[in-house]
């Protein structure tokens, strides 16, 4: 018995044992199934669409919502504008033979030749403002447009008409024949603050009604040669935004958190941005902000024109040494540098040297903030100005006229040359968009052009036409006044800061040191 039981667990070992754990894996995956705590790669899937929990998640799902409500409440009323054109471009002769025709298709670089039209597409963005189709966009967005075609964000197609057009601020109204139409309100842009949330809608690179967030960087950005760049001047009162705006969000709407429009996206600043604010966003796009701009609609629904007001004043900046001068508190508010004679400024009682600190009760912070006050108001209106004299805060009601349709264009003017001082004989401008833009200066590069230079005059070896003067004496020259008082201060040695073909560079003029040229009178 004992070696036949030996044999017998020595030759079926092996299956017994393989019979034993077969019925065990069987038990263990049934108990496995069975228990919803256990730790199978299904239990292991299911867990990993719990996501977080608590009261901070909970506060970040309802802002994501807010942000979903905005969305879904501005969108319908953003559209996307196509724009055709028809340009004239230099056709060469040599076209019109087919030998050369087949070589170059339709057109020979480099030589110009006949005219020929042109097709040009561009597209933009819009903010419908009215039931009955009034859009709100940018002047570059349908400039020069032969047709206009508008696209809403339920497909539906309209053809546009231009009602009016406002270069100087680059605002433009638009029409489209429908009625009951999804709007957007629009907002107090005067209420904004730096840091405030903000979101921009629109159609960059043709990826129809996008929405991007982010925040107001800064506030009153001005002198950045965007605006007017075909008017000869402009107003600058920028709300700047890291909300990313790009080409086609052009015409498109900065909103609030309460889904108002506070901004018109007009531009953004890049390292090949041109004259349209062309380029990639790199984190700072700007846009008009909506009180400008819907003093800027109302005008060209109503008139077809922009009507603004007229101080009859020239104001400059409030240099440190200025407000010493004229016994200022600090920097802020707008100098009176001169008034027109005969003009609203003069009547009232303005004087040259004057500070204005506020106007009808808001606060100056510059000349430049102050300019746009005054466009922003209607002519003929009366305006209360808090002003400085010489230390001695008073008040001064003006009646505020109409401003000239050419004012940019005449303030922008040559001086008139000086006759003594180290820049005797130099004549400048104001810098306007389009100086700035046949110069191809940099946006920041502030100053006056030269557009003459005597060549008997000390300044002749070391200025030229086209120069851009930036300071005088390290005092900075923003316009033909600011260079007007500088230059006639100027007797002795005189440091210039200059610009020349793009590149900045310091000269010294010194008054004994007259050109040499011929003095051999009149020809």
């Amino acid at each position: 018995m004992r070696r036949f039981n030996k044999e017998f667990w020595s030759e079926n070992f092996l299956g017994l044992s393989l019979t034993l754990i077969g019925v065990g894996c069987l038990v263990l995956s049934l108990v496995l199934y069975s228990n919803p705590r256990s730790s199978s790669p299904r239990a292991a899937l299911a867990s990993t669409t719990q996501g977080l929990d608590g009261p901070d998640i909970n506060n970040l799902e309802q802002l994501n919502k807010a942000y979903e409500r905005i969305a879904q409440a501005v969108t319908p009323g953003i559209v996307n504008i196509q724009t055709t054109a028809v340009v004239k471009v230099s056709q060469s002769p040599f076209m019109m033979d087919p030998f050369f025709r087949q070589f170059f298709g339709d057109q020979i670089p480099g030589l110009g030749g006949v005219p020929r039209n042109q097709v040009e597409h561009a597209l933009g963005s819009g903010i419908i403002v009215s039931p009955d189709g009034y859009i709100l966009t940018n002047n570059h967005v349908i400039a020069k447009a032969s047709d206009i075609k508008v696209l809403l964000s339920d497909k539906r197609e309209f053809k546009g008409k231009v009602v009016g057009a406002d270069p100087q601020t680059d605002i433009a109204v638009i029409k489209i024949d429908g009625s009951g139409l999804p709007t957007v309100p629009i907002g107090d842009s005067s209420a904004l603050h730096v840091g405030d949330t903000v979101m921009a809608f629109g159609n960059p690179f043709a990826l129809n009604f996008t929405v991007t967030r982010g925040t107001v960087s800064a506030l009153g950005r001005s002198q950045l040669g965007i605006e007017g760049r075909n008017s000869g001047g402009g107003f600058e009162n920028f709300i700047q935004t890291d909300a990313a705006i790009n080409p086609g969000n052009s015409g498109g709407a900065l909103v609030n958190v309460r889904g108002q429009v506070i901004g018109v996206n007009t531009a953004i600043l890049s390292g090949n941005s041109g004259p349209g604010g062309e380029g990639s966003f790199m984190g700072v796009g700007f846009a008009i902000p909506s009180n400008m701009a819907k003093h800027v609609m109302e005008d060209l629904v109503k008139t077809g024109k922009v009507s603004r007001g007229y101080l009859g004043a020239t104001v400059g900046a409030v240099t440190q040494d200025l407000a010493q001068e004229f016994k200022i508190p600090d920097t802020a508010g707008a100098m009176v540098e001169d008034v027109a004679p005969g003009g609203p400024a003069e009547k009232a009682g303005l004087k040259a040297g004057d500070v204005v600190r506020k106007f009808n009760g808001q606060k100056v912070d510059d000349h430049t903030s102050l300019t746009d006050m005054v466009a922003e108001s209607s002519p003929g209106s009366t305006a209360t100005l808090d002003v400085i004299r010489n230390g001695q805060p008073m008040t001064i009601k003006v009646t505020l006229g109409e401003r000239p349709a050419n004012l940019a264009v005449v303030a922008g003017g040559p001086t008139r040359a000086l006759e003594e001082g180290a820049l005797r004989g130099v004549q400048v401008q104001n810098l306007t968009p389009d100086a700035r833009q046949e110069l191809d200066l940099p946006a920041g590069v502030q100053g006056v052009v030269v557009t003459e230079v005597d060549r008997n005059s000390p300044a002749a070896q070391a200025l030229t036409q086209g120069d851009v003067i930036e300071s005088i004496n390290r005092q900075p020259v923003r316009n033909t006044a600011e260079f007007n008082r500088l230059a006639a201060e100027a007797k002795g040695r005189t440091l210039l800061r200059v610009v020349r073909q793009g590149q900045g560079l310091f000269v010294v003029i010194t008054p004994g040191a007259d050109s040499g040229g011929d003095d051999g009178g009149d020809q």
